[in-house]
């Protein structure tokens, strides 16, 4: 097999994973009010589901990088079948009593985040085999993603209306099982990728919490790692402010409900999927860091100040349209610059701790989003959400360290090289 068809089964492998997830996160919570009745309860689930995301992505990064990135994808992906698929049998079986729903959830979880690490940290050596820009890999992956998020979410609500639940949990864990096969068999233990890996693993005798604090010293040390991880945690406070509680309720007061609020997270994904489809096609032929410092600016603040204005429906929805289109660039620059600085063997540890960081300002947004609305002004809070948004992203603008987007540390000690160039392909080559 080639490495381009390598390449694009880790992708169709990645998707199909990543609608399971998205099938799964509208089912449960559905599942749980339909069998209890309790907002409260299903409150309880969703910290269950958060929870083990940042504690996975943190303390699971050394077992990755310990097992091989093929190998903890194809686990992750089993046992996440086996535990969505417990929730159905015992519900038709002996019963699902709360408390062993919640051990599933946090079981599902605590996993998936090094499983969708280990698929990251396949792109490099893919994308080199592949000759394609890194670039384009990650924003490939970043797209397969959002898309998944996109149509999942809707068609799981469907299926759920007319099938239950418990049958698409089913769906769900078929779709893990599909992505364990694919990448088990489009990515043989035998390559060149794996073979580096499980040497490395066979080496290492350091401690576990030896190996972890050598993923935090590493990020700690990076420059640019480091204001990564300061920037996107806060940045992911204010987007889930937005998101989780701003936004549904502007939809619901000012713009007649639902379907306005579907409406709205609808264009906003199909604009960042459009977006990072097309970064796919044009990376390397850009500065890094202009693309993101200019994404970000137009993702970010505008779309809170013309809310605030609050200009109709049809205004908000070109808004959240091209505020997407942006959106669709910046995850791909930042994985990209991530994977080059990183050496193979930290891979995942290092990406754990730059997600855990990441989510880590998630529930402050959330609170205090709410707690102010609860007292407050929309308009005040919409307006303080744009400036801060706007002050944070102007960093990659103003700071030196950012500059460093557009270069990268080689890992084998051989200095700094423009970061277009780390791929066979080239600036000019195309990623689909």
């Amino acid at each position: 097999m080639t490495g381009r068809a390598r390449l694009r089964w880790l992708l169709a492998a990645h998707t199909i994973s990543s609608t399971g997830n998205a099938a799964t996160a509208i089912a449960l919570p559905l599942y749980v009010l339909a069998t209890t009745g309790s907002a409260v309860l299903v409150g309880v689930v969703a910290t269950a589901a958060v929870v083990p995301v940042v504690v996975g992505g943190l303390f699971g990064g050394v077992l990755v990088d310990r097992f091989g990135y093929r190998r903890t994808s194809v686990v992750a992906d089993a046992v996440g079948a086996v535990t969505i698929l417990a929730v159905p049998v015992l519900h038709v079986t002996t019963g699902l009593p709360f408390w062993a729903l919640v051990l599933l959830v946090v079981a599902t979880n605590l996993l998936d985040t090094p499983g969708q690490a280990a698929r990251h940290a396949l792109l490099p050596e893919l994308a080199r085999e592949a000759r394609v820009p890194l670039e384009s890999a990650t924003a490939s992956m970043d797209a397969a993603e959002r898309a998944s998020r996109l149509l999942g979410a809707p068609a799981a609500g469907a299926a759920v209306a007319v099938f239950g639940a418990p049958a698409v949990l089913v769906a769900d864990a078929v779709t893990f099982v599909a992505a364990a096969a694919l990448v088990a068999l489009a990515l043989p233990a035998s390559t060149r990728a794996a073979r580096a890996r499980a040497a490395g693993a066979a080496a290492a005798v350091r401690s576990y919490l030896g190996e972890l604090r050598e993923g935090l010293g590493f990020v700690r040390t990076d420059r640019l790692l480091l204001a990564v991880v300061g920037m996107v945690t806060v940045t992911n406070a204010l987007d889930a402010a937005w998101s989780s509680v701003v936004l549904p309720v502007y939809a619901t007061d000012r713009l007649g409900g639902g379907t306005a609020f579907g409406l709205l997270v609808g264009v906003f994904g199909a604009g960042a999927v459009l977006g990072a489809l097309l970064f796919a096609r044009v990376a390397g032929r850009f500065s890094r860091r202009a693309v993101f410092a200019g994404c970000f600016l137009v993702a970010g603040a505008p779309r809170l100040v013309v809310m605030a204005a609050d200009p109709g429906l049809t205004v908000l929805l070109l808004t959240l349209g091209l505020a997407g289109l942006a959106a669709g660039a910046i995850n791909p620059v930042l994985g990209a610059a991530q994977l080059e600085r990183v050496p193979a063997d930290l891979r995942a540890r290092v990406a754990g701790v730059v997600g855990a960081g990441a989510w880590a300002g998630m529930p402050a947004g959330t609170l205090v989003a709410g707690v102010w609305l609860e007292h407050g002004s929309m308009t005040a809070l919409l307006l303080a959400l744009a400036g801060v948004y706007l002050a944070v992203t102007l960093l990659p603008v103003l700071s030196p360290t950012w500059r460093e987007l557009d270069r990268f540390r080689d890992p084998a000690g051989g200095g700094t090289r423009r970061g277009t160039d780390l791929t066979t392909g080239g600036p000019g080559r195309e990623g689909r």
